[in-house]
C-alpha cells in the first residue's frame, strides 16, 4: 500500500523525526517499508518555465524554436507540441534532469542544425497521465523558476508499505498513523466531524432493509441532496494522485479519500436511480446477470451478496457497484453506503468472479464495524465541502446484533518470561492505550483490556505480548553475553525425514505432496475428522484423517494421463478429533505418518522377461527392505491379519515388539471411488513411533574367514503349526553355531495325511573362529530334529 508522508502528518505530528527513523521503526513494528519515492527527487531540475518566444524551425515543418525562461536565464528549446504558445507557463526540464516516464537524462542536443537546451514536457513525460497530445500548460499564477514538485503540490514522500494479511487495520493512513503515534509516543489526531444537517431526515428519503444479516451485519446509509458533480479541488486530487489513484469526480474522489484515510470502503449511489428509493441487501438469484462499473457482465450465484433497490440489483456487495446506479455529472442526490460485510462471503464472491478491488481487498480481510457510521459522516462532510448541497438529518443504521469486543488479560510476569527482559508497567499500559486497547482493569500484576473490533488478529494473551514487543522495539531486546546450552543428544526432525526420503528414493519411489483437506464422508472412513470453519469447496471440508485418499487421488490423476505404473511415498500429518467439540489444542490429536504405495506393473515385457503386475508380496518386500535399511540392527517381523473394510489382504509390521505400521491390498470398491480399477497396495507407518526407536549404530563386521555348513530337512506337521513355532523350537535346541534358518518350501496335500502340511528348512552353521567338523554339525542338526519331533509332533520326511 502506498502511504503519503504529507497525508500522514494530518493525523500524527512527525516533526523532528528523521525519515529514515520512521522507515526503520515502521519496519521493525511489522509494517515493512519496501520502497521510498521522493517526489522532489523525481522532478529534480524540472521547473516552472515561461515561454517568451515561439517561431518555426528553419529545417523542420513540425518543430518549433522556443525561448524559455527559468526566471534567471533564457534557453533555446526545440519543441514539437502543437499547443506550445507565447506567454505560457510550462514544465521546463533543464539540462541534467531525468524524464520520469522514460528515464532519459537530458543533455544539450542539436536537432536539424539547431541546439536545444532542455525540454518542455507533456503530462505523460512527467508520469502524471497518459496524455501526450501536447505539452502541459500550467496555471498562469505560478512563479517562474519554482520547482515543479512544489508547483504541482507533489513535494511528497511516498512509502510502499507491505501490509501482512493479519494487519488489515493498517490498510489506511490513520491505521499507519496509529502505530507511529504509539512508536514515537505522539498523539493520534482524528479529523473533527462538524456537519450542518438540514432538511428531511435520511430515513424519509430512502429505506434500507437487510435480509441477510449474517453476510451483512451492519449497513449505514446517509443522504446528501442537491450536489454538483464536478472536478475535485486540487488538494484532493493531489493526495489521490500521490498514492497512484486517478481522480474521477468530487463525490467518487471523496469515497476513495475516506477509504485510504480510515480504511472503510464506501459506495456512492445516485439516489434518483434507485427504484422505490429503497435499498435491499440480499443474495442474488442463481445465474443472475449483472453489469458492473467496468462495463462487464457478471454471472452471479445464489451465494453472492447483492445490494438491490426496489426492482433490481445495483451493486455486488463489498466489491463493485453497477452501471445502473453510478454517479454521473447529472447526479443531484447521493446515498452514501458504509457497511460491514462478512469477510468470507466477500472472499468467496471475489474469488469466484475473478474480481478484486480495493474495497474487496479490505472487506475480505475484515474491516472495523465500529467505524461505519463515522466514515459515512466523514464522507458527507467532505462531499458538502467539495460538491455543495445539503446533508440530510441523521442516518439509517441497520445493526441488529452488535458485535462484542474481546476481553483479554495480560500478566506482566508472563510478558517478561516470553520476551526475556522487563518493560516498565507504565510503558506497557501506554503502548496498549496508544494502539486503541481500552483498559478496563489494572493492578501491579496484570492488565485487562477491551480489544477494538478492528483488531481481528488479537485473540489471546500472547497477541497482546506481541503488540507490546513490536511497538517497544525488537531492537531493544538486550544482548545476552552468556547463554547456557545443553549438549544432550536431540533428534533432528528434518534429518530423520530426509533419511527416510533417501531410502525410499533409492528403492525407486517418488515423493508426492497432497492436500491436507478432504471431503467429509471420505475423512470419516479413517477416523473422526475435524471440520474447518470456512471450507473453499465441498471437496475440502475436513482435515485429513489418513494419507491414503490423497495418494489415491494422485494415482487417479496419473492413470488418466496413461501413467499406470506408479511407486509413490508421502510424509505428512493427519488429524483426528478426540472430543465432541474442538475447544482447545488438547481436543484433537495430530500425528505424522508415512505412506508407500505401488500399483500397475512391477516389470514391463522385454525380450528377456515377461511383464508382471505388482502384488501383495512386493509391498511386503518393500516394507521389509525399508525398515532393514532404516534400522539395520533392529528385529522386525510381519504379522498377517484378517481383511477389513479397507484391505482385502492385510499385514502389520512389528519392530522391537511394537506395531508401527500396517498395509496390504486396498479394497477395489474403495479404489473405485477415485476411478481406479487396477490393484493398489499401500503401507502406512507411524513416524512418531519410528522417531522413538533408537537406531543402533552401524559397526564394521569382519568378513567370515571360515566356511559355512548347510543342512536341509522337511517335516510333516499339523497345518495349525506356524513357521514361527518351528523356528523357536529349532533355536532353543541348537547351539550358537546355528546362525540362520530359512524356510524354502511349503507343501500341502491329502497324501501327507488329513490336516497335514510339509515345511522344508535350510539351517546355516558356522564359527567365526574355526572350521566346523562334520560330527559337531550333525550333533546340532539331529538335536533340532528330535526337538521338533517331540515338541511339535513332527515327522521327518524320508525317514
Amino acid at each position: 500500500m502506498k502511504v503519503s508522508i504529507n497525508w500522514l502528518k494530518n493525523y500524527v505530528d512527525l516533526s523532528g523525526i528523521p525519515l529514515q527513523e520512521i522507515i526503520d521503526k515502521l519496519t521493525l513494528a511489522g509494517l515493512e517499508v519496501e520502497e521510498v519515492y521522493n517526489q522532489s527527487e523525481i522532478f529534480k531540475n524540472i521547473v516552472v518555465g515561461f515561454v517568451k518566444d515561439v517561431k518555426k524551425h528553419p529545417n523542420a515543418d513540425k518543430l518549433k524554436l522556443c525561448v524559455v525562461s527559468d526566471g534567471k536565464s533564457d534557453f533555446n528549446v526545440i519543441c514539437g507540441a502543437p499547443n506550445v504558445a507565447v506567454n505560457q507557463k510550462v514544465a521546463f526540464a533543464k539540462i541534467g534532469a531525468v524524464i520520469p516516464d522514460s528515464g532519459q537524462v537530458l543533455s544539450k542536443v542539436k536537432i536539424r542544425g539547431e541546439v536545444s537546451y532542455g525540454m518542455i514536457c507533456s503530462e505523460k513525460e512527467l508520469g502524471l497521465s497518459d496524455n501526450h497530445e501536447g505539452i502541459m500548460v500550467l496555471n498562469s499564477n505560478l512563479e517562474v523558476g519554482m520547482p515543479l514538485s512544489i508547483a504541482l503540490g507533489m513535494n511528497d514522500i511516498i512509502l510502499e508499505v507491505a501490509i501482512t494479511p493479519n494487519r488489515q487495520d493498517a490498510l489506511s493512513h490513520i491505521g499507519i498513523a496509529r502505530d507511529l503515534a504509539a512508536i514515537f509516543d505522539r498523539e493520534l489526531i482524528l479529523p473533527e466531524i462538524k456537519i450542518n444537517e438540514e432538511g428531511e431526515s435520511s430515513d424519509k428519503l430512502v429505506s434500507i432493509e437487510v435480509i441477510d444479516s449474517v453476510k451483512c451485519p451492519r449497513y449505514v446509509g446517509k443522504v446528501v441532496t442537491g450536489v454538483t458533480i464536478k472536478e475535485s479541488p486540487e488538494w484532493l486530487k493531489t493526495l489521490l494522485k500521490n498514492i497512484g489513484l486517478r481522480p474521477i469526480n468530487n463525490v467518487v474522489d471523496v469515497t476513495n479519500f475516506v477509504l485510504y484515510e480510515i480504511g472503510q470502503p464506501l459506495h456512492a449511489f445516485d439516489l434518483n436511480k434507485l427504484a422505490g428509493k429503497k435499498i435491499i441487501v440480499k443474495t442474488a438469484n442463481e445465474r443472475e446477470k449483472f453489469v458492473t462499473l467496468d462495463s462487464k457482465e457478471r454471472q452471479l450465484s445464489k451465494d453472492d451478496l447483492m445490494i438491490c433497490d426496489g426492482e433490481k440489483s445495483v451493486a455486488i456487495a463489498g466489491i463493485m457497484g453497477g452501471e445502473n446506479s453510478e454517479v454521473t455529472f447529472d447526479t443531484k442526490n447521493i446515498l452514501i453506503e458504509s457497511a460491514f460485510f462478512n469477510p468470507s462471503s466477500i472472499r468467496k464472491t471475489s474469488k469466484r468472479l475473478g474480481l478484486s478491488t480495493e474495497a474487496s481487498y479490505r472487506f475480505e480481510r475484515g474491516t472495523d464495524p465500529d467505524i461505519t457510521l463515522w466514515a459515512a459522516r466523514r464522507a458527507a462532510q467532505l462531499i458538502l465541502e467539495t460538491a455543495g448541497g445539503k446533508i440530510s438529518k441523521g442516518e439509517i443504521d441497520v445493526y441488529p446484533n452488535k458485535m462484542p469486543n474481546k476481553i483479554l488479560e495480560l500478566r506482566y510476569f508472563r510478558l517478561e518470561k516470553i520476551l526475556g527482559y522487563k518493560i516498565d508497567i507504565s510503558t506497557v499500559n501506554k503502548i496498549l492505550e496508544k494502539l486503541g486497547f481500552e483498559i478496563i482493569f489494572r493492578n501491579n500484576d496484570k492488565i485487562t483490556v477491551k480489544v477494538p473490533l478492528r483488531r481481528h488478529d488479537v485473540e489471546r494473551e500472547i497477541d497482546l505480548i506481541e503488540e507490546v514487543a513490536r511497538i517497544y522495539g525488537y531492537d531493544k531486546i538486550p544482548e545476552v553475553s552468556k547463554i547456557n546450552v545443553t549438549l544432550d543428544k536431540k533428534i533432528d526432525q528434518s534429518e530423520f525425514a530426509n533419511k527416510i526420503r533417501d531410502i525410499l528414493t533409492g528403492l525407486g519411489f517418488y515423493e508426492i505432496i497432497t492436500n491436507s483437506l478432504l471431503k467429509g464422508e471420505i475423512a470419516e472412513r479413517f477416523g473422526v475428522p475435524i471440520r474447518i470453519l470456512n471450507p473453499q469447496s465441498s471437496e475440502m471440508t475436513h482435515l485429513r484423517t489418513s494419507l491414503i485418499p490423497g495418494t489415491l487421488l494422485t494415482i487417479s490423476k496419473n492413470i488418466k494421463v496413461k501413467e499406470n505404473d506408479l511407486m509413490f511415498f508421502e510424509i505428512g500429518k493427519v488429524f483426528n478429533q478426540i472430543a465432541k467439540e474442538i475447544r482447545t489444542f488438547e481436543d484433537f490429536e495430530e500425528t505424522e505418518q508415512l505412506i508407500i504405495t505401488i500399483t500397475g506393473k512391477a516389470i514391463n515385457t522385454e525380450w528377456y522377461e515377461k511383464d508382471r503386475e505388482f502384488d501383495f508380496y512386493d509391498l511386503k518386500g518393500f516394507a521389509t527392505e525399508f525398515f532393514t535399511k532404516l534400522f539395520p540392527n533392529s528385529n522386525g517381523r510381519i504379522n498377517f491379519c484378517k481383511k477389513d473394510d479397507l484391505f482385502n489382504y492385510r499385514f502389520e509390521y512389528e519392530l522391537n515388539g511394537e506395531t508401527i505400521g500396517y498395509g496390504g491390498k486396498l479394497n477395489k470398491e474403495f479404489a473405485k471411488l477415485f476411478d481406479i480399477t487396477q490393484n493398489v497396495f499401500s503401507f502406512v507407518a507411524d513416524l512418531d513411533k519410528l522417531r522413538k526407536i533408537e537406531a543402533s549404530s552401524r559397526k564394521f563386521k569382519e568378513l567370515l574367514k571360515f566356511p559355512k555348513v548347510y543342512r536341509d530337512f522337511a517335516f510333516i506337521l499339523d497345518r495349525t503349526v506356524t513357521f514361527e513355532e518351528v523356528v523357536k523350537v529349532i533355536k532353543e535346541s541348537s547351539s550358537n553355531l546355528l546362525h540362520n534358518i530359512k524356510l524354502f518350501d511349503i507343501f500341502q496335500s491329502d497324501s501327507l495325511g488329513k490336516g497335514k502340511k510339509s515345511l522344508a528348512f535350510q539351517l546355516e552353521y558356522y564359527s567365526e573362529n574355526r572350521t566346523l567338523t562334520e560330527e559337531e554339525v550333525d550333533k546340532d542338526f539331529w538335536e533340532a530334529i528330535k526337538a521338533v519331533e517331540k515338541k511339535l509332533n513332527g515327522k521327518l520326511r524320508g525317514k
